[in-house]
């Protein structure tokens, strides 16, 4: 089969790899239908996280299921099937309490699974699924093309940018500051308006990703950074700050800029994956009761929650996918993201 491989800084290429087989009687095969770019995943292709030898990458994908394991009970051949970011066997006392990327058996796609076999990454056109009825959560039925790109948010971006929400403790009446305005952040702005956010301060540079965070319930913009973004930030919220401020970037200059944001007492999601050496300031969280949770997101509890709405459109997450290529022209699609062409790249076989 055909897979992504990245060698290096700004070289990612679509390979022959050997075909999927079932290793263990837990595995499932699955026919990838589509997959796609993570923004974590330019911090391999851009040289920020180094990589040793070439590697399989991509952690976002649903598909069809072709081959069970004998041991498999509840995910079947045929079901159209969506894969969290991580891969967990659901059963044990972290996944019991939600937090399914501290499972006890936990791996990541394109890494040595639990018992040290290599895992299949994402963006490929078939995946060997460790564990697949921890894993994998089955959808009501097989989605339309519409509705495709919406389902595929459920992997990862849409149940990251909820975890933000949820972590931040965003409710009914909140005022509430994204930092971020990439699919993540994107999708918290849906959060946190699902969870009943009276008002949502998108922070924005780029006018496409303004009107689709306006889409999505923002209802104000800002676009300055540092200290302008933050006195701007007061200005629109009463001269106090927010209650919920959601870090979707994971740099020191974004978790800093979502420090300031928060209202004295105020609480701050963070979800995004930290580069350029983010620290927390103690002291300014002790002057101030800010308090900072969050971190990887357990997307495997989030997707039951969140499905219905997603099929129902009662939510369109998929609309931060604003470039659909080929697999193919997976090299195109990494490109476009890390010059800021696209908000989130799309993959079909």
């Amino acid at each position: 089969m055909r897979a992504t491989v990245i060698h290096g800084p700004h070289d990612v290429r679509l390979e022959t790899v050997p075909d999927p087989v079932i290793r263990r009687p837990t595995d499932a095969i699955v026919r990838v239908v589509a997959s796609c770019v993570c923004g974590s995943d330019l911090w391999a292709y851009r040289g920020v996280r180094q990589t040793t030898e070439p590697s399989r990458i991509g952690h976002e994908f649903v598909g069809v299921v072709e081959e069970v394991g004998a041991d498999v009970r509840t995910i079947r051949p045929g079901q159209f099937v969506i894969a969290p970011f991580s891969i967990a066997d659901g059963t044990c006392v972290h996944c019991r309490n939600g937090v399914h990327t501290s499972c006890e058996q936990l791996a990541w796609w394109g890494s040595p699974d639990h018992d040290g076999i290599p895992s299949d990454a994402g963006q490929g056109e078939y995946v060997r699924v460790p564990l697949a009825d921890g894993t994998l959560v089955a959808a009501p039925e097989h989605p339309s093309s519409e509705l495709l790109p919406h389902v595929l948010t459920l992997s990862d971006v849409m149940g990251t940018g909820h975890h933000a929400a949820r972590s931040a403790q965003v409710g009914p009446g909140s005022t509430v500051v994204v930092v971020g305005d990439g699919a993540v952040g994107l999708c918290a702005v849906i959060a946190a308006r699902r969870l009943g956010a009276e008002r949502v301060v998108a922070m924005s540079r780029h006018a496409d990703r303004q009107r689709l965070a306006e889409r999505f319930g923002a209802t104000d913009v800002v676009a300055e950074r540092g200290a302008d973004g933050v006195a701007r930030v007061r200005d629109l919220l009463d001269g106090i700050g927010a209650d919920s401020v959601l870090e979707c970037v994971g740099t020191k200059e974004s978790m800093q800029q979502a420090l300031d944001s928060a209202r004295p007492g105020g609480r701050v999601g963070f979800v995004g994956v930290p580069a350029g050496g983010p620290e927390l300031p103690v002291q300014q969280m002790f002057s101030t009761n800010v308090s900072v949770g969050g971190g990887v997101a357990p997307v495997r509890g989030y997707i039951p929650e969140l499905i219905d709405e997603v099929w129902s459109g009662a939510i369109e997450p998929g609309l931060v996918f604003d470039l659909v290529l080929p697999l193919d022209e997976v090299a195109q699609a990494y490109a476009a993201m890390d010059e800021r062409r696209a908000t989130k790249s799309m993959l079909l076989p």
